[in-house]
């Protein structure tokens, strides 16, 4: 029996403070399409994933040319590149600009409040080539691991999580919590689910390698954090997929917790062989 990911969204608008991957639809399924095309697309181009991969981590390096790429009327490969994501993509980051322009004392220095535009578009892709690059190694690891944003939880039930081996469990303690759901899909498909609250996973990763286990993570996160924590886990060898929730909306970006979602047909399409 398939467990269900996450109960049925609101129908209406669900807002994210930068991005919402479900801006006027009642799921995010139409994201997950438009950048699957649009991948497929830019692959046309290019000898692999890889070189793909390569080309927009360095290009998301550079914040501070990309805006003026995106206006090269050179019609430069990386301004062409910047140009079409932006014409995919911009519908589900509507509000980054607006974003930006609130920011204030410290947090106009902190990297991922800050990211720009463009930095949105490249995180997007480097997230969905990660995956298709990664999964099989994924599925294939002896130990698998899950973590997930305690900001998919009730926010209307008194969470019982409970604190294990390497960070807190989700107990099922209520129906219409998405972490519940989510944690029932991971464990049909032999993944063990955390809440991701205290583990220090730079400690976990060479503890398990000197083991001898072979290690692969799944994350759900805010676009932001998901792509930072792949990054990481690449920088440790360790095979990576993600989902991003489908907009940001924790207290981190507006003061207080919001309701959130994740795609459920993502997930399984991530865990299934």
């Amino acid at each position: 029996m398939q467990a269900r990911v996450s109960r049925q969204p609101d129908p209406e608008i669900f807002e994210g403070k930068t991005y919402s991957l479900r801006p006027v639809t009642a799921v995010s399924d139409g994201y997950y399409e438009t950048i699957g095309r649009l991948t497929d697309a830019l692959l046309q181009s290019l000898p692999n994933e890889q070189a793909l991969f390569a080309r927009i981590r360095e290009l998301g390096r550079r914040k501070r040319a990309l805006r003026r790429l995106l206006s090269d009327t050179a019609d430069s490969p990386d301004a062409l590149l910047l140009r079409t994501l932006d014409e995919a993509l911009s519908p589900f980051t509507a509000s980054v600009q607006s974003h930006l322009r609130t920011l204030r004392g410290f947090d106009r220095w902190n990297r991922t409040l800050t990211m720009s535009e463009e930095q949105y578009h490249l995180a997007m892709l480097e997230i969905e080539l990660v995956n298709r690059i990664y999964t099989g190694q994924f599925r294939s690891c002896s130990k698998k691991y899950a973590f997930l944003p305690h900001c998919l939880r009730d926010l209307s039930a008194d969470c019982r999580s409970a604190q294990r081996d390497i960070d807190y469990v989700c107990k099922g303690c209520s129906e219409n919590c998405n972490v519940n759901h989510a944690s029932k899909t991971l464990r049909l498909h032999g993944v063990k689910p955390y809440i991701w609250m205290t583990a220090n996973l730079s400690a976990l990763f060479r503890r398990l390698k000197k083991e001898g286990n072979s290690l692969g993570v799944l994350g759900i996160a805010c676009i932001p954090e998901l792509v930072r924590g792949m990054r990481m886990c690449l920088k440790y060898d360790v095979p990576v997929v993600g989902i991003p929730l489908d907009a940001n909306r924790c207290a981190r970006w507006w003061g207080e917790f919001h309701w959130n979602t994740v795609n459920a047909a993502k997930l399984e399409s991530l865990l299934k062989d």
